[in-house]
């Protein structure tokens, strides 16, 4: 999970708050607007939906990779393993 974390605030680690990424993705999850969150709207929308952003860092964190012993880069029509 924090691997995935790491990898979304990319460009905004330190400052999260500022990533147009978390941004918009707090904008479609809450209705608040992109460019008027502020620090204090950030955190306390971190604070309140803790349990439900946990939940999807879980799930963004299996949905990066592909499945155990499968090639990625391979079609399932393809003969050859």
């Amino acid at each position: 999970m924090l691997r995935t974390l790491w990898r979304l605030s990319r460009g905004s680690r330190l400052r999260p708050w500022r990533s147009p990424y978390l941004r918009w993705r707090i904008e479609t999850f809450s209705g608040l607007h992109a460019d008027q969150i502020t620090f204090r709207d950030f955190w306390v929308f971190v604070w309140r939906r803790r349990r439900d952003l946990a939940r999807y860092l879980k799930w963004a964190s299996t949905e990066g990779r592909p499945a155990e012993g499968r090639n990625p880069y391979r079609f399932p029509s393809d003969p050859h393993p």
